[in-house]
């Protein structure tokens, strides 16, 4: 099984082009089922393994109270797992066509109110110098593009082209994708270029040692700024793509072209966004009609 475990991650790294942190997801799924049948049933051969098996570790996943989402996960991991060792001729039947997935609880994106999102960007005080622009542009970039923590880290200078106002992504499984952006955004741009003192960095948003920047230090920034606006719990450059996604389809946006801005690769991922808005006008019409 171990094999091919690694024959598989090597098939999604380099022929689907799965994120690295969607391999180290799928790799720890299947390394969990690999402890739990050694465990249980001391066995790790592909042939013993039957839908009453991988049933059995999640019922033990829902004794111990892992989440649905979780399991549902995992569930996919080991759903691509055996589409990809029957197509290699390595398994005659697939057992996760007897798996049911349990149900989860709808959770609507989390995100920062438009007069929040006003009193951040028109209101507070960014620190002087250098690195006050420079986490402003990240809070400025993540609302005005909705792109992705990974895409933000990895954006180059070259990648900007403040002439047509637009930008260029990598993102998910190498995909490119262009987003245009406003002149306000292009104004921050220039500022922060204006006395970034790595002229020589490719990327165009560097640390204090002219490196790119690392995950935690953007966490950090945007949950510092969005601390001084709101009290959602939380905080993070995610929130920040669920406000763009949400605050462009309350203003009317196609949700085809929001699915284009965000990257995402089928619609149903992009339509989670509607439910955000069904939400407001409940809470609308609560608030207004006299028979509500």
């Amino acid at each position: 099984m171990i094999a091919s475990k690694d024959s598989f991650l090597n098939y999604l790294q380099f022929e689907k082009r799965f994120s690295k942190h969607t391999l180290l997801a799928y790799s720890h799924d299947l390394e969990q089922l690999y402890v739990y049948l050694q465990t249980t049933y001391q066995t790790q051969n592909l042939s013993d393994i039957n839908h009453l098996l991988i049933r059995s570790w999640i019922v033990q996943m829902m004794e111990q109270k892992i989440s649905a989402r979780s399991i549902n996960r995992k569930i996919t991991t080991l759903k691509t797992f055996y589409k990809y060792l029957l197509r290699q001729g390595l398994v005659t039947e697939n057992p996760m066509l007897k798996i049911q997935s349990p149900k989860t609880s709808k959770r609507l994106p989390v995100f920062v109110e438009k007069e929040k999102m006003d009193l951040l960007l028109d209101n507070v005080t960014f620190e002087e110098g250098e690195e006050g622009l420079r986490n402003r542009l990240i809070i400025e970039l993540f609302y005005a593009t909705g792109m992705r923590l990974s895409e933000l880290i990895n954006l180059r200078e070259n990648d900007v082209d403040l002439y047509s106002g637009q930008l260029k992504v990598l993102g998910k499984r190498n995909k490119e994708r262009i987003i245009p952006f406003s002149n306000e955004l292009k104004r921050a741009i220039e500022s922060y270029l204006a006395i970034k003192s790595f002229k020589n960095s490719e990327f165009l948003l560097v640390n204090s040692s002219g490196e790119k920047l690392y995950e935690k230090l953007v966490y950090k920034i945007v949950k510092q700024y969005l601390s001084l606006v709101t009290t959602i719990d939380k905080k993070s450059p995610h929130v920040l793509r669920h406000t763009f996604a949400t605050h462009m389809l309350n203003n009317g946006a196609d949700l085809n072209a929001i699915k284009e801005l965000l990257g995402h690769a089928n619609l149903s991922a992009t339509q989670v966004y509607t439910h955000n808005t069904v939400e407001k006008l409940k809470n609308i019409h609560k608030l207004a009609h006299p028979k509500a």
